[in-house]
């Protein structure tokens, strides 16, 4: 076997492949998208590229992972082949504190982290993109929407002195305006796709065989299924009765007709549209009614059949499950359900399978894959009574009656798996993204599934080492025929718009100036408001400072903004926060601005509550209220607030400046609450105790401990800001 050898990596230890080599060289010259079948190497792709960059370059590699467990999967592979001191390569998640992640991120070379982290680093200021001369996006195809990819990729590009991404992933997705938009939100000019049938990568890949077991639904079962179909069938023709059309739709299609439904039906108030969508709600849990009983087996639908009846008896329960309870046809569905003794043939067929790969081969690793947590309880529980050892894996959630297993649980089962003291894996979607399991001989689909995406993670769990097995549980007439052949053509999809697109990029040249954005004024963020969408987008047009502040932003001296989503406004004025909260601001700033944000602010609660909360805000508070849309026009109309005030107005912009006059009191709060994460009410809490700023300042650690919401962290806090002298202030902040 030959290695690879390079300074920064160490000797025999990564194995030198032709299509590795050949991707990381384009991946040297352009930002490059790779799509690899899990398996074959896309973070030895990546350390490669990453390793010549440093080398050449010098500078940082950033490594971005979705999840801790990732994070921490290929610190540790790092660590281990490259020839760099371990403690420069360094594993960031959000439980680093913030003061700790400034320093690893400091004294690092190489930094692998979760996207939110450095997401919220970079808009704090506490770190800066600028020597970060490579960045890694593993698992690319989450870079759509509002996920931190899309953020991060346009912070780096415009911080970055010579900018460089690698963007991994084993598929994109066959969607063409999905793959466009990864490509375009990372800044992707080139494309290298490789698959298994591939001349450079056949010799690394193992036979895999693909085996359709089909199986027939009982009599019994397409009885209950039956009666389920007429039920949605009479919503069907009610809906079209309402000028609605939904039938033939698939279940992503029902989705989108129920967002613009309700788009529609809160700004017109009709009550048709209200109806239309309690029926469309009951369509969907019938069909995932009849998609548990086609495709799961009977346990999966009792349990579900009951959530669905003891939520229409509860008082709090929705509309479309108490209407779905007292359809004569779904109660007769119930009933069949409870009484038949005939599962679905499924189960068998998979125990089965699973008993005669051991039996072949009693040292076999197995996963098999569901799409729901009752059914992979189902599973792991029958093959333990078989006296096979499988347990279940699913995420972290925690749902009704269901425990999520926590990262640490997934990485020990993980381990007891490659060591074979477990025998079968029963993973759920988990166990499809990036996770280091082990090569497994047999890898069996309880379902089919129609993402292509999920498709090739899963059947990229084997073959990678030696020949493996991949065996596809289908029930004949169903949605499990559909699934498994759309996913097959929306795979060949996939690879063929990639290649079409490799060509048309590489047409393209990068221009790094128009990259830049002009940030002519600054705006002060409350550390609160960090997980709002606003954020990011005020990011992208003024400088942003984030600590503890008075309001949410502040543009000026004298303006300061509270920002409420429509939801968040209504429970303010229920549980009463709205004018507490309305007074906090006036208090600090002479021209308070409240901004309410979204859609249907008048869904929830009488009108004319809303309308009198926002008579006393306007008239009694004398404060302004603005209405906007979405995240992105609340941040554009902050910005323009701030230029108006700093460049028109030429007014200084300060967080805490308050208004002119303070009375004594009020001057006293506001310099004990300046201090980093002590907002009003514990600093009025530390002047209650001690009276005086001058007592707070010669108390000790345990003396402010005693004093309410002030625990040891604050504490220590305040007697470094209280104590240490100014010229070893920036000593301090280094320990």
């Amino acid at each position: 076997m030959e290695f690879v050898h390079h300074p920064l990596i160490k000797e025999n230890t990564i194995e030198r492949r032709s299509y590795q080599i050949a991707i990381a060289s384009t991946a040297l010259m352009r930002n490059t998208l790779v799509v690899l079948p899990t398996g074959l190497g896309k973070t030895v792709i990546a350390l490669l590229v990453m390793a010549s960059r440093l080398y050449n370059k010098g500078g940082k590699a950033l490594f971005l992972a979705p999840t801790k467990p990732l994070v921490e999967q290929h610190a540790n592979f790092l660590r281990r082949v490259m020839n760099i001191n371990p403690n420069e390569i360094v594993a960031l998640s959000g439980e680093v504190p913030p003061d700790k992640r400034f320093q690893l991120w400091n004294r690092a070379k190489v930094v692998v982290s979760t996207p939110q982290v450095i997401e919220n680093d970079v808009i704090a200021g506490r770190i800066s993109l600028e020597d970060v001369t490579h960045l890694t996006f593993d698992e690319a195809h989450r870079a759509v929407g509002n996920y931190s990819y899309v953020f991060i990729a346009k912070a780096y590009m415009e911080q970055a002195k010579d900018p460089l991404i690698l963007a991994i992933t084993a598929s994109p997705g066959s969607d063409v305006e999905r793959i466009e938009e990864v490509l375009k939100n990372l800044y992707i000019e080139d494309v290298e796709v490789r698959t298994e049938w591939d001349e450079d990568v056949r010799p690394y890949v193992h036979e895999r065989k693909i085996e359709w077991i089909k199986v027939e639904m009982p009599k019994e079962l397409k009885e209950v299924r039956d009666l389920l179909k007429e039920c949605v069938e009479i919503r069907l023709m009610r809906l079209e009765g309402l000028g609605v059309k939904a039938r033939g739709l698939s279940k992503k299609e029902l989705l989108s007709l129920q967002e613009a439904l309700q788009s529609e039906a809160y700004e017109s108030g009709n009550a048709k549209l209200y109806d239309a969508l309690s029926i469309l709600a009951e369509i969907l849990k019938i069909q995932h009614a009849i998609e548990l009983i086609e495709t799961q087996g009977l346990d999966a639908l009792r349990h579900y059949l009951r959530k669905i009846v003891i939520e229409a008896k509860s008082r709090g329960g929705s509309r479309a499950s108490k209407s779905i309870v007292m359809d004569e046809r779904f109660r007769k569905a119930v009933m069949k359900a409870l009484k038949c003794e005939i599962d679905h043939p499924k189960l068998e067929k998979l125990k089965e399978v699973v008993r005669d790969q051991l039996n072949a081969k009693p040292d076999s690793r197995i996963i098999v894959f569901t799409n729901f947590r009752d059914t992979a309880e189902v599973i792991a529980r029958e093959l333990n009574e078989m006296g096979i050892r499988a347990v279940r894996f699913v995420g972290q959630a925690n749902r009704e009656n269901d425990r999520g297993l926590r990262q640490r649980e997934q990485v020990e089962i993980v381990e007891r798996f490659r060591a074979g003291e477990i025998k079968v894996l029963v993973a759920t979607s988990v166990g499809e993204e990036g996770l280091d399991i082990p090569e497994v001989d047999l890898v069996v689909f309880y379902e089919a599934i129609p993402s292509e995406i999920r498709s090739i993670q899963r059947k990229g769990r084997t073959g990678r080492k030696r020949e493996g097995r991949i065996v596809v549980l289908v029930t004949k007439g169903t949605r499990d025929e559909a699934y498994y052949y759309l996913s097959l053509r929306k795979e060949r999809a996939m690879f063929e718009r990639l290649k079409e697109l490799k060509h048309i990029l590489r047409g393209r040249q990068r221009t790094l100036e128009s990259f830049k954005s002009i940030k002519d004024v600054t705006v002060y963020v409350d550390s609160r408001e960090m997980r709002s969408e606003v954020v990011k987008k005020l990011y992208e047009l003024a400088n942003v400072r984030v600590g503890n502040y008075n309001a949410d932003y502040v543009v000026s001296d004298r303006v300061a903004i509270e920002r409420k989503t429509v939801d968040d406004f209504v429970d303010s004025i229920v549980d009463k926060r709205l004018f507490d909260q309305l007074v906090e601001l006036k208090k600090n700033y002479q021209k308070p601005i409240l901004i309410v944000e979204g859609d249907g602010l008048y869904r929830r609660l009488n009108p004319n509550a809303i309308r009198g909360a926002l008579a006393t805000v306007v008239v009694d508070f004398n404060i302004p209220v603005i209405f906007t849309k979405s995240p992105e026009e609340t941040a554009e109309f902050i910005v323009s607030l701030a230029r108006r005030e700093q460049l028109a107005k030429g007014r200084e912009v300060s967080p805490h400046y308050g208004k002119t006059k303070m009375t004594l009191k009020e001057q006293m709060e506001y310099v004990v609450s300046s201090i980093s994460d002590i907002g009003p009410i514990v600093a009025r809490n530390l002047l209650e105790h001690f009276q005086t700023i001058e007592n707070i300042a010669k108390a000790d650690v345990e003396d402010l401990m005693k004093v309410p919401k002030v625990g040891r962290k604050i504490a220590e806090k305040i007697v470094r800001v209280m104590k240490t002298p100014y010229r070893d202030a920036d000593k301090v902040e280094e320990v």
